[in-house]
């Protein structure tokens, strides 16, 4: 095959994993949350064989699938974005990453607060939305640096624009990316931008992720090195901290990342497209957002039509999710412990459907296949 462009539909899971419950996530069910709002509508996935994957029980069944279907079973100790997309590209993480539910430790923060100059406010996994409602207007009046997690492994720094400028903000999450590794490794650091004055405080667009290093090589590396093309549209590069890439974009949302994933396809280039779509899980699956979440999807569903008659005779388009976050799930809006789908299509591919898989990174096995790249993974190709 020419091409390979592998869509993130960042948090759109299908179902609770067996072990769920021991990521306190009994129940969650993305697609099925989704599936009450009245904008649930996705003819196109319909006719690809969304609602034909193992354990799907909303939506109809395509009589004829045109794409080949599977349910992904992530293998990894983790349900965030880091980890589901190591794992995507070839890399399972059997130790979770570092979190911190009462915060972190006075020796990490004190070594951040020293080499930026500035004083913390926070330290407590806290909704972002809402900690800037909170701590926003101390922040602008003594100019300390809102600290925060959440349930997954990230060290997320907010700052309003007239306080600190974006660019200090980026220096400040380097210095934290710096300080967090080797058992306070943090899957990511995140720079969180807000404006607005107190009562109508808003995050802006220029978040920017800072990620470990994956462990080891991933598909990016192994086609990259193999001459090919790398290319990553939305906060890809900043998940695999720019490894194994060879050209990439940012995106302002789903809208964007999609439209600039179609102009790539414009483009003469071998190898991968890479493109995560983040509004789902940002906007709708955190915010418990069920309508907003079907909306997104139905969007996403109308551009298919337009994505697919780019795809030339030797190009294969994949659609899948790295984890879960059910905006109908009203025991936490933190990520789901849960099966994603995945959805292979291209005039080449047989429609099949290979049932459940045991790990995400079958998919990287399946991209370094058709691409003809040799490279370790840690799946099994599906054809």
């Amino acid at each position: 095959m020419n091409r390979v462009f592998l869509v993130v539909l960042d948090s759109f899971g299908i179902g609770e994993m067996p072990d769920a419950a021991d990521f306190h996530d009994a129940g969650a069910n993305t697609i099925a949350s989704c599936a009450t709002s009245t904008y649930f509508k996705l003819p196109n996935l319909q006719k690809m064989g969304l609602f034909n994957i193992d354990g799907v029980t909303v939506g109809e069944k395509a009589e004829n699938p045109t794409a080949a279907v599977a349910r992904m079973k992530e293998a990894s100790q983790g349900k965030d974005t880091t980890i589901g997309h190591w794992e995507i590209a070839g890399v399972q993480s059997m130790r979770p990453l570092p979190t911190y539910p009462d915060g972190f430790p006075k020796e990490i923060l004190d070594e951040f607060s020293k080499r930026c100059g500035r004083g913390i406010l926070c330290n407590k996994p806290y909704s972002g939305t809402e900690v800037i409602k909170d701590y926003g207007k101390e922040h602008m009046e003594t100019g300390r640096l809102i600290v925060y997690t959440s349930a997954d492994s990230v060290f997320q720094i907010a700052a309003h624009e007239e306080v600190v400028p974006v660019e200090t903000l980026y220096e400040y999450c380097h210095i934290a990316r710096e300080i967090l590794q080797g058992e306070h490794g943090v899957g990511r650091v995140i720079a969180r931008p807000f404006v607005g004055m107190e009562g109508n405080f808003t995050r802006t667009s220029k978040r920017h992720d800072y990620s470990l290093m994956p462990p080891k090589a991933t598909m990016l590396d192994h086609i990259s090195k193999a001459g090919k093309d790398v290319l990553g549209v939305g906060k890809i590069y900043d998940i695999f901290a720019g490894s194994g890439i060879t050209k990439y974009t940012y995106s302002s949302g789903n809208a964007d990342g999609i439209e600039k994933m179609l102009s790539y396809m414009e483009e003469d280039f071998h190898g991968l497209c890479f493109v995560n779509l983040v509004d789902f899980d940002m906007l709708y699956g955190h915010r418990n957002d069920i309508d907003g979440y079907a909306k997104a999807l139905a969007y996403f569903d109308e551009k298919l039509p337009l994505i697919l008659e780019k795809l030339k005779d030797d190009d294969v388009l994949m659609i899948t999710a790295d984890h879960g976050c059910d905006p109908g799930y009203t025991v936490s809006t933190d990520h789901s412990r849960e099966y994603t789908p995945f959805l292979m299509y291209g005039k080449k591919i047989e429609p099949v459907n290979y049932g459940t898989r045991d790990t995400f990174a079958d998919i990287s096995a399946t991209v370094l296949k058709l691409l003809d790249v040799c490279g370790e993974s840690d799946g099994t190709s599906l054809i």
